[in-house]
């Protein structure tokens, strides 16, 4: 498959990643294809890592070309000397409609693989603003000025309002038309409903930063299809929650 390359110099490279694409091989498995491997036969030269984001989050993410490219921005991911901005779907109606979320968080003692608060972890801090709001369910904004392993999914969690389809820090379901659509009846073709969306609603949607040189750096990536599509719903079938 083609990646949708948002920019590119001599130095580095800013792509839209895919939901449900490794960014770099499995350990375990390298039969699996990972994002960087795939730039690398797409534009015909090594990538190099400078940050992540997890397998089933969509959007922005940044690769060097050049070791000198790849220190300067691993340094500037470490000092947070970047802007990152994401886009998400969440459950239930968000009060506040804007805040900080400021704590600590660790890795969880017995279930591996995730992440929690805890007293002794290092400082993690979000942003959020509600974009849109409906009965069940909110469209999200944040800006992330820490990158703490599952960030902004334990966070929402934490306040009440877990991720739609996470299944590590919410219940997992899929989002279904039939749940905010009244009367909802399946077509003549269709044996089962297919959910509107079935993976993590989270998308990175803007980085910003400052080249070596000096250049300054936007890359932005639309809403993808899946996420779009749920709120196209919504809107349809839901009132806004102000208007309840």
């Amino acid at each position: 498959m083609n990646i949708e390359i948002l920019y590119e110099d001599d130095d580095l490279l800013v792509a839209s990643k895919p939901a449900g694409m490794l960014v770099v091989p499995d350990r375990f498995n390298n039969a699996l294809p990972s994002l960087n491997k795939a730039l690398e036969k797409q534009v015909g030269m090594k990538m190099w890592v400078v940050h992540r984001l997890d397998r089933e989050t969509s959007g922005v993410i940044c690769f060097a070309k050049h070791e000198q490219s790849h220190r300067y921005l691993s340094i500037l991911f470490q000092e947070r000397d970047v802007n990152k901005y994401y886009a998400g779907l969440v459950k239930g109606v968000v009060v506040p409609e804007q805040g900080r979320i400021e704590n600590y968080l660790a890795e969880h003692p017995a279930n591996n693989g995730t992440m929690m608060v805890a007293r002794k972890g290092k400082l993690a801090v979000t942003d959020y603003r509600v974009a849109e709001q409906w009965p069940l369910y909110a469209l999200m904004q944040f800006q992330i000025h820490t990158g703490r392993t599952h960030q902004i999914r334990v966070h929402m969690r934490s306040i009440g309002h877990p991720l739609v389809c996470d299944d590590l820090y919410g219940d997992g379901k899929p989002f279904m038309l039939s749940e905010i659509k009244r009367k909802y009846r399946l077509s003549d073709k269709e044996e089962a409903e297919r959910p509107l969306l079935s993976r993590l609603a989270l998308h990175a949607y803007k980085l910003e930063f400052q080249k070596e040189d000096g250049t300054h750096i936007v890359a932005e990536a639309e809403l993808p299809k899946d996420i779009a599509a749920c709120v196209k719903q919504l809107n349809k079938w839901c009132p806004p929650a102000d208007k309840m």
